[in-house]
């Protein structure tokens, strides 16, 4: 996981635009990155790319679609849930590595990166070489809207890495303990999106628009 004695720099917001969309699931990474891609920057979503990636596992049980990634990996109480998160962490990194090939390759290139949450437990090397080739901006949920989350992740699983922070205690149920634990994951990745990140833009300040050209003068804003 990055560290936090990381050096800022400039967003590369004019020619190419390459802009990588950071935070916990349900703060609007694929939304913005949508919403960009219709402006005419080319994007690519990490979670369509991981899924083709898992499609030999995941064919056989007949899981499909994100949701589906995420019945696949199970409850993290499950007996098979560490194994496909390790799975699922490989593939997340094959595909990291992938996008940031074609970006060295092709310096003129533009891009929008919608990432996953856990690309942060991608390891150092290839996060460090993230920052190097993209403007990586954190998208921030606020104490509120961290409880907004967990009820989603509660109603509509998408794939979690907990990566040991899910710790039952005797008597609880599957969604007890994710509900206890879930604030203290959304803590430390909090910590570690921050670290990472070239800038911070707060959900809340997004959620009266959805022009694409008002995010980023809130990112260049950010970036001042």
């Amino acid at each position: 996981m990055v560290g936090n004695s990381v050096m800022r720099k400039e967003p590369n917001l004019g020619k190419p635009m390459r802009l990588a969309l950071l935070g916990m699931s349900g703060t609007g990474k694929t939304f913005w990155t949508k919403k960009l891609a219709e402006k005419g920057t080319p994007a690519v979503f990490c979670d369509d790319r991981i899924e083709r990636r898992l499609a030999p596992k995941l064919g056989p049980g007949g899981y499909s679609g994100i949701n589906g990634v995420a019945a696949w990996m199970g409850w993290p109480n499950s007996p098979t849930y560490a194994e496909r998160e390790a799975a699922y962490l490989a593939e997340e990194i094959h595909t990291l590595d992938e996008v940031l090939q074609e970006l060295e390759n092709k310096p003129e290139a533009s891009l929008v990166l919608d990432t996953t949450g856990s690309v942060i437990y991608a390891g150092n090397h290839l996060l460090m070489r993230l920052r190097r080739q993209m403007t990586i901006v954190y998208l921030a949920a606020t104490a509120g809207e961290r409880q907004l989350l967990i009820e989603r992740y509660l109603n509509d699983p998408k794939p979690v890495l907990w990566r040991g922070a899910f710790q039952p205690k005797s008597g609880e149920t599957a969604r007890e303990t994710v509900a206890r634990c879930y604030p203290a994951l959304i803590e430390a990745r909090r910590r570690s999106y921050e670290a990472l990140a070239h800038c911070t833009v707060s959900v809340g300040e997004l959620r009266a628009t959805s022009d694409a050209e008002k995010f980023l003068e809130r990112v260049r804003r950010q970036m001042i």
